[in-house]
């Protein structure tokens, strides 16, 4: 039995006839609110007075009939059930106003039926509003799936394995264009259009990752290469695909494929440098242990030797015998040599493990260097600075410093140059050193190449300062290094 209380509007009944369906609609135990029109002119207005659940419209007025109630209900768009409750008809006449749109026709003389036909009615408009409701859902979340899935960026996916092992794309989004560089529509006609663009040494991978989800319903993951028809770059992608067993028993895997190529070659860059630092630190390793062991000849060789000399040429003293004084005399010339050079070598020494000339400050120290440089290997070094000093902090004085001496041992080494030219100078919180020789120049590989320590070192110095190193060279003319470091150190 309904409970709800039903709008039920008659359309061109006689009093009689109203109170007869009203009797019948009571005794059916509905529960309504009942409206009569009678004018063409009436219907129009009444109809959007109230929600009306249903209507009841007789066929024996010419002007207000149900074919113009179902015609103009259609014109209108309107969805409310329609039952033709007529005084007289035929089964023609029923079939007329049934493909018209009317769900029942009764006449008045069987109105048992009445009842039932209203409830029929009511039930199939609740079924028919809630598949339009779902259906409506079902529009707007594909919808908003769609507009997600395209502005995504990358590839969403529907990849099908089916039993007899027939893979294909159920859905594609249209990022595969911008990804793959192939129409959605091409990709499901030939899913052989994807793996064709994967990198050989990849493929065997891409196919034991999707074998092994399949079987073990696990998330299928695969990173690999791939390369665009056209597109001279290789790019790196990363599939992420969840499986689920269709109603065919087929295996599909939902999932999206997306660009990692910059990711990649971030990790690529990040495991090269750690390979280019451990082989620095093996490298600074081993030039500090040489170090060590020249310091350590240094004064076994110079130092050690010259004071078991000088102890050699006091030994005579020692003796009681009386000696002339001539030899007295020659003795102690040949001391006072000795000592002179054991003080030499004490300084230069010294000098080597840090320069007191930095005591000065750093243009003094460059210029030195300098100086130096040019007396060791007879090769011209003009100094330039338009400042007497540019005050830095010790630590970083001394970093510029012994950049500026690798770059100096490079340029004996490598260069085979005629003339070197060096300037300094500060520039808005900068300090710039400029080292230009007219050599053999260098070349990207020469810079890049796994040996090449020095530059390396002196690249990483900089970048430590929150500086910048730079290395430009012309074949066979000439090799300019520039470093630039903040005053304060960090840039």
């Amino acid at each position: 039995m309904m409970t709800k209380r039903l709008n039920i509007l008659l359309v061109g009944y006689v009093v009689k006839d109203v109170e007869h369906i009203r009797e019948t609609l009571e005794a059916g135990g509905l529960y309504f609110e009942l409206e009569c029109v009678t004018t063409a002119d009436a219907f129009p207005k009444v109809l959007v007075e109230c929600p009306w659940d249903i209507i009841l419209s007789d066929d024996a007025m010419p002007d207000l009939g149900a074919e113009g109630v179902l015609f103009h209900l259609a014109m209108h768009h309107l969805a409310i059930p329609v039952i033709v409750v007529s005084s007289q008809g035929s089964d023609k006449l029923a079939a007329h106003y049934m493909k018209a749109g009317a769900q029942d026709f009764i006449l008045i003389s069987c109105m048992v039926r009445l009842v039932p036909a209203v409830q029929r009615s009511l039930k199939q408009m609740e079924t028919l509003r809630h598949f339009r409701e779902t259906q409506l859902a079902l529009q707007k979340s594909e919808a908003l799936f769609r507009a997600i899935a395209s502005n995504l960026p990358g590839l969403v996916f529907q990849f099908l394995l089916n039993e007899n092992g027939c893979k294909s794309f159920s859905y594609v989004s249209e990022g595969s264009v911008m990804l793959l560089g192939i129409l959605p529509t091409a990709l499901i006609a030939q899913p052989d259009l994807f793996t064709d663009l994967i990198l050989p040494e990849d493929k065997a991978d891409y196919d034991k990752l999707m074998q092994a989800s399949a079987r073990y319903f696990s998330t299928w993951n695969w990173e690999g290469r791939i390369q665009v028809k056209g597109d001279p770059d290789i790019k790196w992608v990363s599939l992420r695909a969840t499986p689920r067993r269709s109603l065919n028993g087929a295996i599909l895997w939902d999932g999206i494929v997306m660009n990692i190529s910059r990711n990649k070659q971030a990790e690529i860059e990040i495991a090269r440098s750690h390979a280019q630092l451990a082989e620095l630190s093996s490298y600074l390793q081993k030039v500090k242990e040489h170090e060590r062991a020249r310091i350590a000849r240094e004064i076994h060789d110079d130092i050690g030797g010259t004071l078991a000399a000088i102890k050699c040429e006091l030994l005579p003293f020692l003796d009681t015998k009386l000696r002339a004084p001539d030899f007295y005399q020659q003795k102690a010339t040949s001391i006072e040599e000795l000592v002179d050079y054991v003080i030499d070598s004490t300084r230069r020494i010294s000098m080597d493990l840090r320069p007191g000339i930095l005591d000065c400050g750093i243009v003094a120290a460059i210029e030195w260097q300098a100086r130096e440089f040019s007396k060791r290997t007879e090769i011209p070094c003009q100094f330039y600075c338009d400042n007497e000093e540019i005050p830095l902090d010790a630590d970083l004085a001394i970093a510029i410093f012994r950049i500026f001496q690798e770059i100096l041992t490079n340029i004996s080494k490598h260069a085979s140059a005629s003339n070197v030219s060096v300037k300094l100078f500060e520039k808005n919180g900068w300090v710039f050193l400029r080292a230009t020789d007219n050599g053999r120049g260098i070349r990207e590989s020469d810079i890049n190449k796994p040996g090449s320590f020095g530059i390396r070192g002196m690249r990483e110095r900089c970048q430590q300062l929150g500086g910048e190193l730079h290395v430009n060279g012309v074949p066979e003319k000439e090799t300019c290094v520039i470093i630039q470091i903040p005053v304060n150190g960090k840039g």
